[in-house]
């Protein structure tokens, strides 16, 4: 095994096998603040920073509040561990949702993508370029179709085609909104606080259907 360090928040172990990942993944439990990605044999465990953390509710609230709106059925998984043993890929986005595939997964508990299962429709990523591994691969081999990335007040939107994630201006979960806009509408209201975000999305919303 081989560890490589980049940043105080995260470590970058080398050589780990499948196994190990799982070992790692029963010995940590589900009660911890540490994000894990596994990419064919480089494990990356990441301690997120406040900032992180705070954008990741914010928008994983926003996709809710949108739906919401649009009287749309969603299931969100949070941070699961999504994985597949035959593609040697795991990864812990910051959220995920169901929208197109969220009759198949509504209120399962045994979600498993090794089994058929589908992954995600929607992964959200945030502060992507800090993280050492590249998540991209990762989620094409796991056939997540959408990634929203979140990075310095900017959303770019990614749809995976042919095996490889390519940037799209619209939403394939939510096609009928300007997601870009999001960043700064968050960004107008931050200084008000958590509920004055949300009531700005939704009034967003709203003027868009009108």
């Amino acid at each position: 095994m081989v560890v490589s360090l980049q940043r105080a928040d995260r470590v970058v172990l080398q050589n780990i096998s499948w196994e190990q990942f799982e070992n790692l993944l029963a010995n940590l439990g589900d009660q911890r603040a540490a994000h894990i990605a596994y990419d064919n044999g480089s494990l990356e465990i990441m301690t997120p920073l406040p900032e992180h953390e705070h954008f990741k509710e914010v928008l994983g609230d926003a996709v809710k509040d949108i739906a919401d709106e649009l009287d749309l059925d969603y299931e969100s998984y949070g941070s699961t561990t999504w994985r597949k043993r035959a593609q040697m890929a795991g990864v812990e986005p910051d959220n995920c949702f169901y929208f197109q595939n969220e009759a198949v997964v509504r209120g399962r508990l045994d979600i498993d993508l090794g089994q058929g299962d589908p992954p995600p429709d929607l992964a959200l990523e945030i502060d992507l370029t800090s993280k050492s591994l590249d998540r991209f691969p990762i989620y094409a081999r796991l056939d997540v179709p959408e990634i929203w990335c979140y990075d310095q007040g900017e959303l770019k939107i990614y749809h995976l085609q042919s095996g490889d994630y390519v940037t799209a201006e619209a939403s394939l979960a939510l096609p009928n909104l300007p997601i870009k806009q999001l960043p700064q509408i968050i960004e107008d209201h931050r200084n008000q606080g958590r509920r004055a975000i949300r009531q700005a999305i939704r009034r967003w919303v709203r003027a868009q259907k009108s």
